[in-house]
């Protein structure tokens, strides 16, 4: 709890340009929202999956949720490295804050299973945590960008959600993919090959096929929710053309989407210069609220 808390904190004490402001922003997180950490969501390969809260302290009045998936190419990091808490309480939303099943846990396609049994949860436990779920975005870096847009993309039919059965009603209003991978299969071989996918998708005699079966390209189609991509041009972890070509098959399939480019970005936090994180994080408001999802009052009302 301490370190959670705290991590927030610095983060403000480092984007406010006077230290009054940090603080009195800090003061105003503080009183609307509470941190409900480690709650197991899943236990799955004799491994308890947790998540964190960031949510509203007056549940009767539901806020839109972002159910955020970190990266690590599916073989590492944690949840307790995302950085932009900040910047989404103050779009007036709520955080979950997801943990998966890394590679050395469970291969592929163990990670999509726990994330869409991390928003099956999340559905349920919406009146007790204040969250609309009519306004629940997914969103995540690299290989949380590819689970984000699994999550949001995957049909029942894809046999997925098997791990934490229930009605089908596995929605969400938006899906916010930061330079996430759309094709695995690209990833196993070839002048792409990317040792983190080799090590996710294992030795499988079938690999190919999972990959083809955990890559959002596949559920491309009509009705899908709208798609923000975020992607540098220089990206060397996850190949800038895969977004454009994502970018291009949404179109096709009539879908609501955007590719903001970065010039010269690279990956993670080497994506953006501060300006064009700034930028960024005004494009995700903009696309919000564009579709219904934010209103244009940035902070909770009280404030």
């Amino acid at each position: 709890m301490k370190s959670l808390a705290t991590a927030s904190l610095l983060l403000l004490l480092s984007v406010a340009p006077q230290a009054q402001d940090a603080i009195s922003l800090a003061v105003r997180l503080e009183s609307d929202y509470r941190i409900v950490p480690n709650v197991t969501y899943l236990t799955a390969s004799n491994w308890d999956a947790k998540l964190d809260l960031y949510v509203t302290r007056t549940p009767d009045k539901p806020l839109p949720t972002l159910i955020w998936i970190h990266g690590g190419g599916w073989t590492g990091g944690t949840k307790e490295s995302f950085s932009g808490i900040p910047a989404y309480l103050t779009m007036g939303m709520n955080i979950v804050n997801v943990e998966y099943r890394l590679a050395r846990v469970a291969p592929a396609p163990a990670a999509v299973e726990d994330c869409r049994c991390a928003l099956r949860w999340v559905i349920r436990h919406a009146k007790e945590y204040g969250i609309d779920v009519n306004r629940i975005v997914v969103g995540g870096g690299s290989a949380g960008g590819h689970l984000a847009m699994t999550t949001g993309m995957l049909t029942a039919a894809a046999g997925l959600d098997r791990l934490c059965p229930g009605p089908d009603n596995l929605k969400v209003a938006a899906i916010v993919n930061w330079y996430g991978i759309s094709d695995v299969n690209e990833l196993l071989d070839g002048p792409n090959m990317k040792p983190y996918a080799v090590t996710w998708l294992g030795s499988a005699p079938d690999r190919e096929q999972i990959a083809k079966r955990v890559s959002p390209l596949t559920y491309v189609r009509a009705g899908l929710p709208p798609v923000l991509t975020i992607h540098g041009d220089a990206d060397p972890t996850v190949p800038y053309t895969q977004s454009v070509r994502l970018h291009k098959a949404l179109s096709d399939a009539g879908v609501v989407n955007e590719l903001m480019t970065i010039p010269g970005g690279r990956h993670g936090f080497e994506c953006c210069t501060a300006a064009q994180r700034a930028n960024a994080y005004g494009k995700i408001r903009e696309f919000l609220e564009r579709n219904h999802i934010l209103g244009t009052q940035k902070l909770p009302s009280s404030w």
